[in-house]
């Protein structure tokens, strides 16, 4: 009986060794193949960060592209806010500098007092000059006081509140004489706020309704300006060349042309 019962172990112990670990060949492949998974790994991290690293490049590239933008802008800006001044300041004077009518009741000449009374049953006294209605110069002085009141709002940035000035001035004074520049800077307001169709709307309409005012070059520039924005790639470029090809010599031709220029070279990316 114990002779048979070590027979059995015997036999048995080659099936126990064969359920061993794995063989140092079995062993060998598998760290191969963890190998093989960690070199793919790092190799899709490298991928991943060398794709990171070109998204960073071509972002940096465009808020370059996008400082630049800003600083043309405040440049365009503070050209465009010192030329009203003087244009408002100009305005000022004319509004106040109303000079006084001869006055009619002057004594005349004591030599003269006879002949004077005699010819006055005869002739008719000339008349004094037109003295401008005083509505008028108090219309005039509040259309001025709402006027900057609006660019004051636009020039600390409140574009809601400038926009909401300049459509007030626009309704209440419509043939003042700052009216084609109100609708200008209402277009502006409602770029600043990326509030494009309103905007074209405020410059399409000064350039219909004022096409001999100073401000139809950079009404136009900002109409192509807000025409790019809105992905009208196609109009915003048309315009855009027209203010080169009809005013060459003006800040808004050369600011367009920089952007033409910016436009061919992403295109050509």
């Amino acid at each position: 009986m114990a002779g048979a019962l070590a027979s059995a172990m015997l036999f048995m112990a080659p099936v126990h060794a064969q359920s061993s670990p794995m063989s140092l060949s079995d062993r060998v492949a598998r760290l191969e193949q963890q190998q093989q998974n960690q070199d793919q790994s790092r190799t899709n991290l490298l991928n991943q960060l060398q794709q990171m690293q070109s998204t960073m490049q071509q972002l940096q590239g465009q808020i370059e592209e996008l400082q630049h933008q800003v600083q043309q802008l405040q440049d365009q800006s503070k050209a465009q806010y010192s030329d009203l001044d003087s244009r408002v300041g100009r305005l000022e004077k004319t509004g106040t500098a109303n000079p006084a009518a001869p006055s009619s009741s002057a004594a005349a000449p004591a030599g003269a007092a006879s002949t004077a009374s005699a010819a006055s049953s005869a002739t008719p006294a000339p008349a004094a000059p037109a003295q401008p209605p005083a509505e008028s110069v108090a219309q005039k002085g509040a259309a001025l006081k709402a006027y900057n009141a609006a660019f004051k709002s636009l020039r600390a940035g409140d574009y809601v509140s400038s926009s909401r000035g300049f459509r007030e001035f626009i309704q209440t004074y419509p043939n003042d004489a700052l009216t084609p520049n109100a609708f200008y800077w209402l277009g502006e307001s409602y770029y600043a706020t990326t509030n494009y169709q309103v905007a074209v709307e405020a410059f399409k309409h000064l350039l219909d309704q004022y096409p001999q005012s100073d401000k139809v070059p950079d009404a136009t520039l900002k109409l192509g300006y807000s025409q790019l924005e809105m992905k009208q790639t196609d109009a915003g470029v048309a315009t855009l060349k027209s203010v080169v090809a009809k005013y060459p010599s003006s800040n808004a031709a050369k600011l367009a042309q920089e952007r033409l220029h910016r436009l061919s070279q992403q295109a050509a990316h």
